[in-house]
């Protein structure tokens, strides 16, 4: 009985001590004394987006308002401000609130970077908020701006943010014959790093075209650490709202590529699954067509599912990336392989996880079969890590 109580109570000391960290943690963009003196004299673009906030004021207010330079800003999926849908072509503008251009990479012309303001720029400057998954695409656009800043020799500065799923790895190596828009690079789903830890991997690996190295400064978050629960001040995209869509989505995102709902066009996006054929679910919803959703899959159709709002975050922190979900909606939607589109291969990353759903695999049987590829990929990341684990 004593034993127990001192492991209670040494768990408990644990979370208070990760509370702590994550309660004093200073983004990088905070640190205005590590970056401005950068900038001065320099015509500067910005890559963010509505997450890009210092202390709840946008950094690009922050920076006209010491009145440098900025020439543009490059917004990524959902738009400069957010509230585009997933995947939804974002047109170039201007912000209607500084008065900037803003150049979108989700422009329907395959995420190119605009020569016009790469033309005018003299260093780039990062600020926004991942999630630390795989197929979270606004790494993909990092990646595609640091391979041009990395042609022309443009600086890239990146202010660093936690990953408030940085504190675990798991899921598949991305097999590169399912590179798309949705993973781009050879590491798990739930990779566990930060933006400037990632960019610091790209460059070392030598992930950009040609072997290219782009020319890369970091400001690292203070007190942060990857046992550090970071709740976001505000919703990084429409459809992760709250803390329990951001630590679901990487055992819910793979409905995307199956017939069935995600809880698109509801109140919980992927915190709840179902169909209409679904068989002895538990929750009922209907999908409607909303702001951030305009064509929800399966739009005004009564979906028979699973409620997940109540399963406690620990829970979903223990199973990690947990394939139960789609397991289960495979198995009482009853339609065999038609259950699967293409797209689920692109989110999971390999081919062997949907033959081994249909070979009546579990959840657990099929995380053994990416141990290796986690193990291995710890090991590769090591000298890029920032913070302590």
């Amino acid at each position: 009985m004593k034993k127990q109580l001192l492991v209670i109570c040494a768990l408990f000391c644990l979370v208070m001590v990760c509370q702590a960290q994550a309660s004093g943690i200073m983004c990088g963009d905070e640190q205005t004394e590590s970056y401005f003196p950068l900038l001065k004299n320099k015509r500067v673009a910005l890559f963010s987006n509505h997450t890009g906030l210092v202390k709840g004021r946008h950094l690009i207010d922050v920076l006209l308002a010491h009145h440098f330079n900025v020439v543009g800003v490059f917004s990524p999926e959902h738009g400069f401000r957010g509230k585009a849908d997933a995947g939804e072509t974002v047109g170039n503008s201007i912000d209607e609130e500084t008065g900037v251009q803003i150049y979108s990479l989700y422009k329907g012309e395959g995420g190119k970077p605009d020569e016009a303001l790469l033309n005018k720029t003299d260093i780039l400057l990062v600020d926004i908020q991942d999630v630390g998954l795989r197929f979270y695409t606004y790494y993909i656009s990092m990646y595609k701006l640091m391979d041009v800043c990395a042609e022309r020799r443009i600086p890239v500065v990146i202010l660093d943010r936690p990953n408030p799923n940085g504190f675990y790895v798991d899921g598949p190596l991305l097999d590169m014959k399912y590179k798309s828009g949705v993973g781009a690079l050879p590491i798990p789903v739930v990779h566990g790093m930060t933006l400037a830890e990632l960019a610091l991997m790209i460059n070392g690996e030598g992930w950009l075209s040609k072997g290219r190295k782009c020319p890369l400064q970091v400001v690292a978050c203070k007190n942060y650490t990857h046992q550090s629960h970071y709740d976001l001040p505000v919703p990084p995209s429409p459809n992760l709202p709250n803390m329990k869509s951001i630590y679901l989505y990487p055992s819910t995102c793979y409905f995307e590529g199956t017939v069935a709902s995600l809880g698109r066009g509801t109140d919980k996006p992927f915190q709840i699954y179902g169909h209409p054929l679904l068989k002895g679910g538990t929750y009922d919803f209907i999908p409607r067509s909303i702001s951030g959703a305009k064509n929800p899959p399966l739009l005004n159709e009564q979906c028979h599912g699973v409620n997940l709002t109540m399963i406690p975050n620990e829970d979903i922190w223990k199973n990690g990336l947990d394939l139960s979900y789609v397991i289960d909606a495979y198995r009482k939607i009853g339609i065999g392989d038609k259950f699967f589109t293409p797209f689920f291969e692109k989110l999971i990353g390999v081919g062997y996880v949907r033959k081994m759903i249909e070979s009546g695999h579990n959840a657990k049987s099929i995380k053994a079969r990416w141990k290796n590829d986690v193990k291995k990929f710890k090991i590769q990341r090591k000298p890029y890590l920032l913070y302590p684990e």
